[in-house]
């Protein structure tokens, strides 16, 4: 039972459940006093009993012989008969004053669910607290008369007295649930997670009594955060810097975290932001030297010269270093994120497991993720439920995220009753029953209290906790708006508000902890400091790059060629491979399709002939993970494959137990870990690519259940994946794998949108293929790894292909001597100058145009495939085309017009053919219309627009 259901003085709540019991199975059986009171109870004080036998009790079924009250066999009875000792008590207390009891336990249990919406949360005071029917003593029957008379409650509240009046329960009820700090935390199902904090906070009227050290280090550290803001509106008048002014508080409550975190174990803390605030905590939080950032407004580049890239905006860019708190070392490190304000939080989740994997942090207490949110995105912001619900999934779980919200009260300028359709922004957090603390940012002490409760609940539960703050922007959105075209009366209030740290300040002065002007010297102190690196910044150029360092020591730059990598496998070691993923533990009870599909696997073994997609997928990550080399892959099917062709988790058709053949390759191997993941495409990428940014040296990949399936990552690709190499010097080497192809399955199962994908391309930010043999995807998926460098890999996957005839590869493909080849030639043996026409293609239209190729006997018509469109691959093309210096050349393509490689290749081989010299001077057309959708829903219409491509390809218009 809940140790907090005490609350009948001198009576045992267990003896008075029991009764209720007995009352249920026969009323008769109690006596008349106790007879008339459970009679008269309500559904709510009903309730009350209940919870007194635990949340899982339900009422006894009638027996057929009465249960006498009292006796041997009774409970609360002693052995020789006599009444118990809680009976006896019990008999001095009257019904009426055990049923006032109970309304008052409601009471506090409302309190417990609803004293929040009775805070003083506003530091503007907007929005005014309410008073809700179930706070109000009056709803219980309690009048004015009732408030000094005593409860028979038990030292429920740490009152220190077994019968309070109702006086002092209220203001104990008030001071610890509605306050400046208001609890959400009575939707948890978890007894013991409840129990805790309701246990925290009572036990100390939710407020931390702080130090007089404690108190000086808070204003400090507002301080300096206020003086920050002051200083750069003073030097860069109109700039853009998003500043924390009215929410200065956040700068001690990150603090917080952090030092009570390192304190209960936490050795690295990953942290995701926005831009409201962003510059304070890069500087006075993550310690990035304030000279370097007034470089930034400058107009300097934050990269050193020797550095190539885009670069991004000061308020986009992350930074690391390392900060003591009382003796406890923890690395910091701000991820850089785009203006999609919370796409970075998956990603920072990402990282942080693979921070933890790094660690052997198995109880996943030594590395932190903190999530720095604003209120509307925190509710309007999808990606925001998406990476909630990652947290506590096995594959993706990092034991629970702190969640901190700087609640501006307003979105650019959208008020909270236009941006969301709950009372709190918070409310989203609720599904994972995460508890939510709401607190003034005007009272520093609170906003402190509550970052030490949020970290220690973590580091207990490893679970995601909110800490939602209120603020206001003192100055709009930015500093170049004027809020007051929206918002009039709320910038009315703000322009007479005084600042936290003025309002901290003189709070400190009326305790007697600072002398008279002790604040303005701070403020003089810290502007001294930011003037003298102010001066420092004229001079100052970035003269090292952190990003090669740490997990990426010994990777480099990538440098122009082929950059084949050493990819090939010994044909021993394939054979092993091959005969692990061929074969299940005995006794495993294999489905007998899947049977039949290991007998065929093991005799492309056998004869080194036939090796289809999947297996030379399998054979690619086995020979990794045999190289030490972890491999990870996710998606929503991906254990089985979408289209019944990976099977790298085989279930037993008696018991579902799991094996994987390729975690039981050698004793030594690295680990291969494959995840079906949840039905989000914008979080598990972003979770992959957070993990694929802080572990190089794993092969990380994500599957798209259909390639149209990845437009809703589209953010992480457009601002992330393509881009972040350039924009913030952070590699990833992540693979996505996307199935691609026409076959007639209408517009949403047909195409990835290679197109996107190749429009994103440049400065040499990622690799896109489109591959037609297996032993073409081993290789590119080795390479990932096998090279000095990181780029992501975009990989156009097959759906039709997996169980052609044709798309098969040999055995020596893989082994010695082999690579990837990024232009596969013609493999007929054709007489090149007689060749008049060249098709180019990529990826399954091949097969289309060599069946039909063959079915017209054409021996003048060569086929050159492009394994790899970007980076575009000229030479191996030119030498190849060199072959046909007579032959026209075409492109042709599945995909629409405008769809599809054509729009973005066509330059290139035009380019390419001007300086080939030969009689080509630019490529024709071959393929689909142009076309809004990306191809149509009927087999009908798809087979012959699909037999009119091939005929436009081999044989002209």
């Amino acid at each position: 039972m809940d140790s907090t259901s005490s609350f009948l003085s001198g009576v045992d709540p267990i003896f008075v459940a029991d009764l209720y019991a007995r009352f249920l199975r026969d009323p008769n059986t109690v006596e008349g006093s106790w007879r008339s009171l459970f009679q008269s109870l309500g559904d709510d004080e009903r309730s009350v009993l209940a919870d007194l036998n635990g949340p899982s009790w339900t009422p006894p079924k009638p027996k057929e012989a009465p249960e006498a009250p009292t006796g041997s066999g009774a409970k609360g009875a002693k052995p020789n008969g006599k009444a118990s000792n809680a009976e006896t008590v019990a008999a001095g207390v009257t019904p009426e004053e055990i049923k006032r009891s109970l309304k008052a336990w409601l009471l506090i249990r409302a309190y417990r669910v609803r004293g929040h919406l009775l805070c003083t949360l506003d530091p503007l005071g907007i929005e005014k607290p309410k008073m809700n029917p179930d706070l109000d003593p009056a709803t219980y029957g309690f009048t004015d008369a009732d408030l000094d008379r005593p409860i028979y409650i038990a030292d429920i509240l740490s009152l220190g007295t077994e019968s309070p009046t109702l006086r002092q329960i209220l203001e104990r009820l008030r001071r610890t649930y509605s306050g400046h700090v208001g609890v959400e935390y009575m939707h948890i199902q978890d007894p013991d997670q409840r129990l805790w904090i309701q246990q925290r906070i009572e036990a100390v009227d939710n407020e931390t009594e702080f130090t007089r050290e404690g108190k000086r280090a808070i204003l400090e550290r507002i301080t300096a955060a206020e003086t920050f803001e002051r200083f750069l509106g003073t030097k860069y008048v109109g700039t853009k810097r998003f500043g924390l002014d009215g929410g200065e508080a956040l700068v001690p409550l990150i603090e917080q975290v952090m030092k009570r975190g390192g304190q209960l174990g936490v050795k690295e803390i990953v942290v995701g932001m926005a831009h409201r605030g962003r510059l304070n905590v890069l500087t006075n939080v993550m310690l990035k030297p304030f000279h370097a950032l007034f470089s930034e407004f400058q107009g300097n580049s934050a990269k050193p010269e020797d550095v190539q890239g885009s670069g991004d905006v000061k308020y986009h860019l992350g930074t690391s270093a390392d900060r003591d708190f009382d003796g406890n070392t923890i690395h910091l490190s701000l991820t850089p994120n785009p203006s999609h304000l919370e796409v970075v939080n998956p990603v920072v989740l990402g990282k942080v497991r693979a921070k933890q994997m790094q660690l052997g942090d198995t109880e996943r207490e030594q590395v932190l993720p903190v999530l720095l949110h604003g209120d509307a995105a925190f509710a309007g912001q999808g990606v925001v439920a998406e990476s909630m619900m990652l947290s506590e999934l096995k594959g993706y779980r990092v034991g629970g995220c702190v969640h901190i919200i700087v609640n501006n009260q307003i979105g650019f300028t959208t008020t909270p009753s236009y941006s969301r359709s709950g009372p709190y922004c918070t409310d989203v957090a609720k599904m994972v029953q995460a508890p939510i603390f709401h607190v003034n940012g005007d009272d520093p002490e609170a906003v402190v209290h509550v970052a030490r409760i949020a970290t220690e609940f973590r580091q207990r539960f490893k679970k995601d906790v909110v800490l939602d703050m209120f603020c206001y922007r003192r100055f709009g959105h930015n500093e170049g708006d004027e809020p007051a075209f929206t918002q009039p009366v709320m910038y009315r209030l703000i322009k007479d508000h005084p600042t936290t740290r003025e309002i901290y300040a003189k709070r400190l002065e009326a305790e007697g902890l600072l002398t008279a002007g002790e604040a303005d010297k701070l403020v003089a102190d810290f502007q001294a400091k930011l003037e003298a690196e102010f001066e420092t910044a004229t001079s100052y150029k970035p003269n090292k790059a952190d990003w090669l360092e740490g997990a990426w020591t010994g990777l480099e730059t990538a440098k122009p060629g082929d950059r084949r990598g050493e990819t090939s496998v010994s044909t021993d070691v394939l054979k092993k491979i091959g005969a692990a993923i061929s074969s299940v533990p005995n006794g495993f009870a294999v489905n007998p399709k899947i049977a039949r599909q290991l007998q065929a696997k093991a005799k492309m073994f056998e004869t080194g002939e036939g090796i289809d997609w999947a297996t030379g997928e399998a054979l690619a990550f086995g020979s990794l993970v045999l190289e030490d080399v972890p491999v990870r892959l996710s998606g929503q099917d991906a254990g089985r494959g979408t289209f019944s062709q990976r099977h790298a988790v085989l279930h037993d058709q008696e018991n579902e137990q799991r094996y994987i053949a390729l975690q039981h390759l050698d004793p030594s191997q690295a680990q291969f870990e494959v995840h079906d993941s949840p039905l989000s495409e914008l979080a598990v990428v972003g979770f992959e690519y957070g993990i694929s940014l802080a572990e190089p040296k794993a092969l990380v990949a994500w599957e798209a259940q259909f390639g149209d399936f990845a437009n809703m990552a589209q953010p992480i690709f457009d601002q992330f994946v393509s881009s972040g190499e350039s924009k913030w010097l952070r590699m990833s080497g992540l693979v996505l794998l996307l199935p691609h192809g026409y076959e007639g399955q209408g517009p949403e199962h047909s195409s990835a949108r290679l197109e996107r994908f190749l429009q994103m391309s440049g400065e040499d930010n990622w690799q896109v293929v489109n591959c037609t043999t297996p032993a073409n995807y081993f290789h590119v998926l080795r390479r990932q790894i096998r090279r000095t460098f990181r780029k992501p890999l975009v990989v156009m996957t097959p759906k039709s292909l997996l169980r052609h005839k044709l798309a098969v590869s040999p055995l020596k493909d893989f082994a010695e001597g082999s690579s990837f080849h990024r232009v596969l030639p013609e493999t007929a043996s054709l007489d090149g100058k007689k060749v008049r026409r060249v098709v180019l293609c990529s990826g399954k239209v091949y097969y289309d145009l060599l069946a039909d190729r063959e079915a017209r006997k054409l021996n003048d018509v060569a086929i050159v495939r492009l394994e790899q469109l970007y980076p575009y691959p000229e030479e191996p093309l030119m030498d190849e085309l060199k072959k046909y210096p007579n032959a026209d050349v075409v492109w042709c393509q599945e995909e629409p017009e405008n769809q599809g490689a054509w729009y973005w290749i066509d330059r290139r081989l035009e380019r390419t053919l001007e300086k080939l010299g030969g009689k080509a001077k630019r490529p024709a057309y071959a393929g689909r219309a142009e076309a809004a959708a990306t191809a149509t829903g009927l087999l009908k219409k798809h087979n012959l627009e699909q037999a009119a491509l091939l005929e436009a390809a081999l044989v002209g218009k």
